[in-house]
């Protein structure tokens, strides 16, 4: 195994096995506990996209929120699943789909093209034209700005998406979708997240669809692998700790390094893991 490969993997604290079962109800199990020792909290918040990562998270949610609802003989605890498109989304069946499957609490739409547009007109008339990549990322920004403002409004925690798969390459915008209060799905690979769904009895097409950031509007739709220049598949086979091709692994620790900023609090003066 490659000595950067090894690092990666107690990092991220990948199996290379699981039982779908077992992590499942831990993610559920690991929910409920948060919300147990800080009775104060009361709702779990998700933006919901119609991908495989929201569509796990979401169910996840809805259980735990479920189970302590019959347990506690109330409906003090509620799951609020978001739908926040940039106007009109490409896939938006896939989306209903999703939270057909989840049966969220509450649903709640936040349309953030305005408020895209207004930030981003503000800041092209300081400095001029922004590229359509900056413009994405304020799109993911903004989608967890509002996800913040509903988890403070009703005494809740923004849920993230973020897994193994996901963490090693930093494919998530700083403070956009890499910011939440909790990682229901950290330590899975994608591979092992779609076995879940699978078994969960999810609709095939949200766990086999290609998975896609939808963040620039010239290039909308284009895939993960795309973007990153490695497929999931190899990812995940490196993250279970098997060869793969040199290639390959050199864009995934490449990956790795130029991200790692993502992964850490900001920088001080204190830190040398930049150097």
């Amino acid at each position: 195994m490659r000595p950067l490969q090894q690092e990666i993997i107690d990092t991220l604290k990948v199996s290379p096995t699981i039982d779908v079962e077992e992590e499942f109800r831990r993610s559920v199990d690991f929910l409920k506990a948060y919300l147990k020792k800080h009775p104060f909290l009361k709702s779990l918040v998700l933006g919901i996209s119609g991908g495989q990562d929201s569509t796990l998270s979401g169910y996840i949610c809805q259980t735990a929120i479920n189970e302590l609802n019959e347990e506690t003989a109330s409906n003090d605890y509620a799951f609020i699943g978001v739908r926040l498109p940039y106007g009109e989304q490409a896939d938006e069946d896939d989306c209903q789909e999703a939270l057909s499957f989840i049966q969220p609490s509450k649903v709640v739409r936040v349309n953030i093209k305005s408020a895209v547009d207004a930030s981003i007109q503000a800041v092209e008339s300081e400095l001029g034209k922004i590229s359509d990549f900056i413009k994405g990322n304020t799109k993911a920004r903004e989608r967890m700005k509002v996800q913040f403002d509903l988890a403070a409004s009703t005494s809740g925690l923004v849920v993230g998406t973020d897994h193994a798969a996901e963490a090693v390459t930093g494919f998530y915008t700083k403070y956009g979708d890499g910011a939440a209060d909790i990682l229901p799905l950290y330590r899975l690979n994608k591979r092992q997240g779609r076995a879940i769904l699978k078994s969960l009895g999810c609709p095939k097409r949200l766990y086999t669809k290609l998975p896609t950031a939808d963040l620039e509007d010239d290039k909308p739709l284009i895939p993960d692998e795309v973007a990153l220049g490695v497929s999931y598949a190899a990812i995940d086979d490196y993250l279970e700790g098997k060869e793969i091709a040199e290639k390959d692994a050199e864009t995934i620790e490449s990956w790795y390094v130029k991200t790692r900023h993502k992964r850490k609090d900001p920088v001080s003066v204190f830190d040398d893991w930049w150097k």
